[in-house]
């Protein structure tokens, strides 16, 4: 059975329901999953999972979640070399080009971590709607169907 870690930061809950919607998903998918919070998760617990999610929001002008400062740079000394990763969240499509900026830094980050990209990066306009669980669905095959 493949394992996953889902990790989200999340001020106004939005971020939350797409890990609740990854989540959901991966154990529909017969997936071994565990999901947290970012300022409780430690980085180095993606060493023990097959999938490795962020779910990050962007702050103001494409700054990283404060509280997943500490997550993100220890991401910088792992080696998940074999590891599938995937990064999905929510922003607001005012910020023009800083619209989920964080999204891309964290999958950039796991990239350079070693891991391979399991699925596109999706980007949810504020709080997830059908289209987007339909986006998150199709994310979350993906990265299992990666696995098998």
């Amino acid at each position: 059975m493949a394992t996953a870690k889902v990790i989200f930061a999340t001020i106004t809950g939005n971020n939350e329901d797409v890990a609740d919607i990854i989540t959901e998903k991966f154990e529909k998918l017969g997936v071994d999953v565990a999901k947290e919070e970012i300022s409780q998760a430690d980085a180095t617990e993606f060493n023990d999972v097959d999938i490795c999610v962020v779910v990050p929001y962007t702050y103001d002008e494409g700054a990283l979640p404060e509280e997943g400062l500490d997550f993100y740079e220890d991401l910088q000394d792992l080696d998940l070399t074999g590891k599938i990763y995937g990064c999905a969240g929510s922003g607001d499509t005012f910020y023009d080009d800083d619209y989920c900026r964080a999204v891309t830094d964290f999958s950039n980050t796991l990239k350079k971590a070693g891991a391979t990209q399991g699925a596109k990066d999706v980007f949810v306009n504020l709080a997830p709607e059908a289209d987007d669980v339909k986006a998150l669905d199709a994310f979350t095959e993906q990265l299992v169907a990666k696995v098998q």
